[in-house]
């Protein structure tokens, strides 16, 4: 019998019994979404519309918007459902896509986060070599090596974790579907190392990303402490700490999610932990990005007013004919 007969749904997490706080987490989720949504958004435009943005950091900026459009949309969306609806259920091949595009779009996000910090260890240490290392054709190379990787590996971990049996009943421990909570459902001993192979070959993969992150910000700090004016200083500083932080809470958030001791483990504390790493990120980054980069707050404010002005002029000119057809709609004396 296969796994989609035997067990045709999941039940996730719920956020709270009391229907006045699924509530309260339904309106909380909507908000954020719609904020992420908003955020990127914007980024997306500015990135598009701002020839001033046209460059290898704007457009590893702008893939990391969708990676970050794409996590809130595949975990947020069904969770505001459960709790508005009053249920814990996802279907088995809803579970399937949610797991895929998950691990899709975060595995994205780690290597797009890995690429931009080379982008800022070029320009820093390597300024001279900028246009070279880092031309249009380089930059599409290394983004469509990060996307089409990320492919291959949420690929091979949804088949290889759907092809297990699963006999430990249904009910998951997270309000999405996570690799290791359905892990946890197996009862096939040799399916079970073959996950976790694949699994410890991912985490060495991250690792190895963390390791050079920290290995190219030493450079950069030790290449920054050595200009000599205050102001080349600020400028360099200000290129790369936003890319810091977004990679500190990506990964600090992730990391202590899955690497926690089982002995402060609970339900709620692995919930509230979950939220933190799955939904945080790609909620703060636009933020993060729009708040540090001058370049992009420049041209936001450009944008915003732009359509501001096109907006009160659209709206003085539909006013404006409105009057127009009212005197000529009078009869004449």
């Amino acid at each position: 019998m296969s796994n989609s007969s035997s067990m045709p749904q999941f039940l996730l997490l719920a956020f709270a019994d009391r229907r006045e706080l699924q509530l309260l987490h339904f309106w909380l989720f909507l908000a954020i979404s719609l904020a992420a949504l908003l955020a990127n958004g914007l980024i997306l435009s500015a990135v598009a519309c701002d020839h001033h943005l046209h460059t290898p950091m704007g457009f590893f900026l702008l893939n990391l918007s969708l990676t970050d459009l794409g996590c809130i949309g595949t975990t947020v969306p069904k969770a505001m459902h459960n709790s508005l609806w009053d249920t814990t259920t996802i279907s088995y091949t809803g579970c399937a896509a949610q797991v895929f595009f998950f691990f899709f779009f975060i595995s994205s996000e780690n290597f797009l986060l890995t690429i931009m910090c080379y982008d800022c260890y070029v320009a820093i240490c390597k300024p001279l070599h900028y246009g070279t290392l880092l031309g249009s054709r380089a930059c599409a190379h290394m983004a469509a090596a990060a996307w089409a990787t990320a492919f291959l590996y949420s690929l091979l971990h949804t088949a290889s974790i759907f092809s297990l049996p699963l006999c430990q009943g249904n009910a998951l421990g997270q309000f999405f579907c996570e690799l290791p909570h359905i892990l946890k459902l197996s009862c096939s001993h040799s399916g079970y190392l073959r996950e976790l192979g694949l699994i410890g070959v991912t985490v060495c993969l991250v690792f190895s990303c963390f390791i050079f992150i920290v290995f190219s910000y030493v450079q950069i700090f030790r290449a920054v402490l050595r200009i000599p004016s205050q102001q080349g200083r600020h400028k360099a500083f200000s290129t790369c700490l936003p890319h810091l932080a977004v990679v500190s809470i990506f990964v600090s958030t992730g990391a202590f999610a899955h690497l926690k001791p089982p002995s402060i483990s609970s339900p709620s504390l692995d919930l509230a932990l979950s939220v933190l790493y799955s939904v945080l990120p790609p909620a703060l980054n636009p933020l993060i990005y729009s708040l540090k980069n001058q370049e992009l707050k420049d041209a936001l404010r450009k944008m915003m007013t732009g359509c501001f002005s096109r907006a009160i002029t659209c709206l003085f000119s539909s006013a404006q004919h409105s009057v127009c057809n009212h005197l000529l709609a009078q009869p004449a004396f």
